[in-house]
């Protein structure tokens, strides 16, 4: 975490805002801020947008997140319409997206066809062929290097994913990856369309057992809440658009040679990105309603006050970070008493250790933050306050599935193979870093 005043600081002494003069309590560990006026109360800043187009897609998040944050509390339906015009102008655009791709490997069988014996005809189909392959739709797929536990491997886990499933009212998931990522996710990949849920090491730790059910609900709620950019259709056309612009987008122009490149692609760039606006914006609603949609399936799965937890945990990403950073660190030194094993021993231990040891006043920081920046996972996310915000606010609902301390315990030796191997790589990754 950043720590605010330069100079160190004691822990539970008083510094007076420069700003309205408020006593500000100060922490050595964590940003000094005022919560009377605001100051300092994000000293880093909003996060780099990363590009005009990822800039555009996290406003129009932030902004259709607000705008359904109000029309549901409002009593709105979170489920979105499986028919309207803008739905059917997004299926047809995405078919389009698909159709220019089929296009280009045509017109380009055709020139090295029947343009072989012209010699630049078929040189320009090779291209047009390889464009049409770079930019083709991609099933989902599993990475070469992503750390499997197969079925037999955890039946108390899949036993626990299977009930998810059914509660949904879905079909179960074939495989489930275990990475170190502060997050969780699930896809279909392969064109047979297996399922597979990735939990992510670094937030599964951090969460009580009945919040790692929510958490599971949510996901799982992906497969059943009519978000459009999920279907196999406009999920592909949105990725090839995005290999598009990638691959229009040319490099610093150093040449003659580079500079008439650019200028050859700036008009199909223009008109990708073009597209890919529209699809974003006739998707971008309907999408947030099924974020919601999936925040109300975690509720009833796992409780509306685990699921409100949950998605404040979602805004102490940093901390995690920071503490897998400083053990790396800490590994990495060769002062005596220091065992690089029994730190990647108890990696996953100490991280929870130092979230449960966040204090209130950095918590209610972390939200003001998160709040002001318009806080979003990605793209496809609503703000993470109004999430847990509309948990706390809406109807109180009891938790379908639980969870107890032997299951959350055979569950948690299940993936400590997984985890002791995960410790190992990140240590030694970011003590390198």
């Amino acid at each position: 975490m950043i720590k605010g005043g330069g100079a160190a600081v004691t822990a539970g002494a008083d510094q007076t805002c420069p700003d309205c003069g408020a006593a500000m309590p100060r922490d050595p560990r964590f940003v000094v801020w005022c919560d009377a006026c605001g100051w300092n109360l994000d000293p880093g800043g909003k996060d780099p947008a990363g590009g005009r187009l990822e800039a555009l897609e996290r406003a129009l998040s932030t902004r259709y997140g607000q705008q359904l944050y109000a029309e549901l509390s409002a009593g709105g339906d979170t489920r979105p319409p499986r028919r309207s015009a803008v739905s059917l102008a997004a299926f047809a655009l995405a078919c389009l997206v698909h159709a220019l791709t089929v296009a280009l490997l045509v017109a380009g069988l055709l020139l090295i066809v029947l343009g072989w014996e012209t010699g630049i005809q078929p040189a320009v189909g090779a291209v047009l062929v390889v464009l049409a392959v770079a930019l083709r739709p991609r099933p989902g797929r599993l990475g070469e290097d992503a750390l499997l536990l197969p079925r037999e491997q955890a039946p108390h886990l899949y036993g626990l994913l299977d009930r998810v499933a059914d509660e949904h009212g879905t079909r179960r998931v074939d495989v489930v990856v275990v990475s170190e990522e502060f997050n969780a996710c699930v896809f279909e990949y392969g064109y047979r369309r297996r399922r597979c849920l990735t939990i992510g090491l670094a937030l599964w730790t951090v969460l009580t057992p009945q919040q790692r059910v929510a958490l599971l609900g949510h996901e799982f709620g992906h497969y059943v809440n009519g978000d459009p950019r999920s279907g196999l259709v406009i999920g592909t056309a949105l990725d090839s658009l995005h290999h598009w612009v990638y691959f229009l987008t040319p490099h610093r122009p150093v040449g003659p040679i580079e500079t008439a490149a650019a200028a050859l692609m700036y008009v199909p760039r223009t008109l990708a990105v073009a597209m890919t606006v529209l699809l974003v914006r006739l998707t971008g609603r309907a999408s947030q309603r099924a974020e919601y949609h999936a925040d109300d399936l975690a509720a009833r799965t796992g409780s509306s006050e685990a699921a409100a937890a949950l998605f404040d945990r979602l805004a102490l990403d940093d901390t995690v970070e920071s503490s897998l950073r400083r053990q790396s660190a800490l590994a990495a030194t060769r002062r005596a008493g220091v065992d690089a094993k029994a730190i990647e021993e108890r990696l996953w231990t100490q991280i929870a250790q130092d979230v449960a040891a966040v204090p209130a006043r950095e918590r209610e920081r972390l939200r003001r933050v998160g709040e002001a920046r318009g806080h979003a996972e990605d793209c496809t996310h609503p703000p993470s306050h109004l999430r847990a915000r509309r948990m706390r606010e809406g109807e109180q609902l009891p938790a379908r599935i639980t969870l107890d301390t032997p299951a959350a315990e055979a569950i948690d030796a299940e993936l400590a193979p997984a985890a002791r191997r995960l410790a190992h790589t990140v240590v030694r990754e970011l003590a390198h870093q």
